[in-house]
């Protein structure tokens, strides 16, 4: 059986109906570019994520851009964050000409390990950024305590966790601001890019409402240096229909996660966990195997997608080489780096599906052994 890594075709095939009809409302309203669509959209989301503010962007990072901004972060300014992460959360940082200081990630749950944030604060530190990896919650409490105690703001990478929860509270409501990408992938995804910021601060959302529109508040009137990181019309259509589906989809993704975790237990792999407490949403269903190629080369060979998120971590990357760290810096973010590998997760994932992937990593075990 041929099993995808992701679907979004079926997804699509499942509330096709709905979708083109948001998406003339707004050919016939022609309010391509922000208007009331995008405006309903941020209403919605803020509140499914327990915030009272959104602001709708282009992208996920234009969102950790104008957020950073917003909270004042420049020139001379550091921001902790983690090397175990997509690119954009620290290219994001470095939009904003302050310098990226990175801390290792917890070896259970890949996310900012908190022990380590004290040692990395220096007078520069402006910002602590947090990311909810794969959908797993960061351990929020002690990270906001060390911030509020140091004077520190927090922005929430939550690009790959809408709906995560964190002891009760969603991911995104919890720091001064929240960053989500609704990428196609995303388990909300746009019909193109997307992103949001959200905040119960009247003044982020002043602020970050500005820098999305060329800085202006009112048309021609530019009160600050702005950009042009607006959402369209189309994906605020197209997320309102989606983010009424969110739910169920998130609760199907868990139940995979049960169904894999039963099946995979005796598999020898590293299975992603669930804090008590939190809610994984499983954008990612990441286990690690030392012996990466081939595990994903036995898979694809029995028709088995795999995906890696992300082969190098960040500080180990050319292009990020003038931070000033080596091999070795980030021992936990580098093995995970080194051994994970992405099963198949998608809400319209089948059983026979789910077992299919559970007998080629049998197959696979059985040939090791």
């Amino acid at each position: 059986m041929n099993v995808p890594f992701l679907d979004l075709k079926q997804q699509y095939l499942g509330i096709k109906d709905e979708i083109l009809a948001a998406v003339s409302n707004v050919f016939e309203s022609t309010q391509f570019v922000l208007g009331k669509e995008v405006t309903a959209f941020e209403e919605e989301f803020a509140a499914f994520s327990g915030a009272k503010y959104g602001i709708a962007v282009n992208s996920g990072t234009s969102a950790l851009h104008l957020a950073l901004l917003a909270a004042g972060v420049g020139p001379g300014d550091e921001v902790i964050t983690v090397p175990c992460t997509f690119v954009a959360t620290v290219a994001a940082v470095e939009y904003t000409g302050a310098k990226p200081v990175f801390v290792d990630v917890d070896p259970v749950t890949y996310t900012m390990d908190p022990a380590k944030i004290e040692a990395a604060i220096t007078p520069k530190t402006k910002a602590i950024l947090p990311v909810h990896l794969y959908g797993n919650p960061a351990d929020m409490d002690p990270i906001l305590e060390i911030a509020r105690r140091r004077g520190l703001l927090v922005i929430e990478d939550a690009a790959q966790a809408h709906g995560a929860e964190y002891k009760g509270r969603r991911c995104g409501s919890m720091g001064d601001l929240g960053c989500f990408s609704f990428y196609p992938g995303k388990n909300l995804g746009a019909y193109g890019e997307g992103g949001l910021v959200t905040t119960n601060s009247p003044e982020f959302t002043r602020t970050i409402r500005m820098l999305r529109d060329w800085g202006a508040e009112k048309k021609y009137h530019h009160l600050l240096k702005g950009y042009n990181y607006r959402m369209e019309g189309v994906q605020g259509a197209v997320l309102r229909v989606k983010l009424r589906y969110l739910e169920a989809w998130t609760e199907a993704r868990r139940a995979h996660a049960v169904a894999y975790r039963n099946i995979l237990s005796e598999s020898g792999l590293a299975l992603p966990t669930e804090i008590a407490g939190n809610r994984h949403v499983y954008h990612v269903y990441a286990v690690l195997t030392p012996r990466r190629q081939e595990f994903m080369d036995s898979l694809h060979s029995q028709g088995v997608q795999t995906g890696i998120h992300y082969p190098i971590p960040v500080h180990l990357m050319p292009a990020h080489a003038d931070l000033g760290y080596g091999s070795g810096s980030f021992p936990v973010s580098e093995h995970v780096a080194a051994q994970e590998v992405s099963l198949p997760m998608f809400p319209e994932m089948t059983g026979e599906q789910i077992r299919a992937v559970g007998q080629a990593v049998a197959n696979f075990q059985s040939v090791c052994v």
